[in-house]
């Protein structure tokens, strides 16, 4: 099965790759972010590779924030 998307290395990564990747598509192909990013979960779908969360660059735990990003609750 082909992809209709330009890969960013020219070629489809492996999942091992795709997982820890932030980014798998060749960008220039897009004219706005939100269609890069909807392209990208269309191809980790089709990797079969866990999709990128919204919240995926705050760290779960709290104690793993810099004290300068930490709100005062």
């Amino acid at each position: 099965m082909d992809f209709k998307y330009r890969w960013k290395n020219g070629a489809p990564p492996s999942r091992d790759q795709a997982a820890q990747e932030g980014n798998l598509l060749d960008e220039s192909q897009f004219g706005t972010p939100e269609d890069h990013q909807i392209a990208e979960n269309m191809a980790r779908k089709h990797l079969n590779v866990p999709l990128k969360t919204a919240d995926a660059h705050i760290p779960p735990l709290p104690q793993a924030i810099p004290k300068e990003r930490q709100k005062n609750v």
